[in-house]
């Protein structure tokens, strides 16, 4: 297991679910980590507090990324920078935040499909962008994809394209910050049995059960299961990684 020591990363839905135990595995791997959260206070002081358990800083910032926000998120991690991790760089910037959306390709409204687009690709896009010039020369961009970006669920078709659209972003980011020796790449998840998609999961039982049938391993995917693969983008051994899509899936629809 290498050592993240001394570095800082930023985990953007860092406060439940895949991103927390990004954030926490990060963290036990020597990292300081700022995490972002929406509205869920306590879960997010619960994060920072386990992060602190283990050893390392931590800081949350409260932001909405449905809106026009990126830009608020910079300055406040730019500030969070300097006041509580002694100025330094960002090592890691972990796009994980998003929203979930189950609805019939027939029924999608263009208020619905703005706000996937908003939380799911724009934010991630303009919150890159504006934190490159606070990350240091060699750090790692990672994006959260899907598994359907490349396989269809049906009730998917608002989330799954844009997932689709945010892994082909990470290629594009690669080939400008590679001069930087900078990696960016999308780490795609299949279903995870996470509150995120614990609605959806309630609600069209049917279609748990068909990707559970059609993956290898016979089950849904948990967040421990993908967070190692994060991990080792965040390593040496993975520097000479980018512009990849990796899908931990569980081996679904081989």
């Amino acid at each position: 297991m290498s050592s993240l020591e001394g570095k800082v990363a930023l985990v953007t839905g860092g406060s439940r679910s895949l991103g927390k135990s990004v954030a926490l595995t990060l963290a036990a791997r020597g990292a300081d980590v700022l995490i972002t959260y929406r509205s869920a206070k306590g879960e997010a002081d619960e994060t920072v507090s386990e992060i602190r358990d283990l050893g390392r800083r931590a800081v949350a910032l409260s932001v909405d990324l449905s809106g026009e926000s990126a830009g608020e998120l910079v300055t406040a991690v730019a500030a969070a920078l300097g006041e509580s991790f002694d100025g330094a760089k960002l090592d890691f910037l972990i796009n994980n935040a998003g929203i979930n959306s189950q609805v019939p390709f027939s029924k999608v409204s263009l208020d619905e499909l703005n706000k996937v687009f908003q939380v799911n690709y724009a934010a991630p896009f303009m919150l890159t962008q504006g934190l490159l010039p606070h990350m240091a020369d060699g750090g790692r961009i990672v994006y959260i994809g899907s598994g359907t970006g490349r396989f269809v669920v049906p009730t998917m078709s608002a989330y799954g394209p844009l997932k689709a659209a945010v892994e082909t972003l990470a290629r594009y980011v690669a080939a400008e910050v590679g001069p930087r020796n900078m990696t960016a790449n999308a780490v795609s998840p299949g279903m995870l049995d996470t509150a995120f998609n614990k609605e959806g999961m309630e609600s069209h039982p049917e279609v748990t059960d068909y990707i559970t049938g059609m993956t290898a391993l016979n089950r849904l995917g948990k967040p421990d299961d993908v967070c190692g693969v994060i991990a080792f983008l965040c390593s040496p051994e993975a520097k000479f990684v980018t512009g990849q899509r990796i899908e931990v899936s569980g081996g679904i629809y081989l």
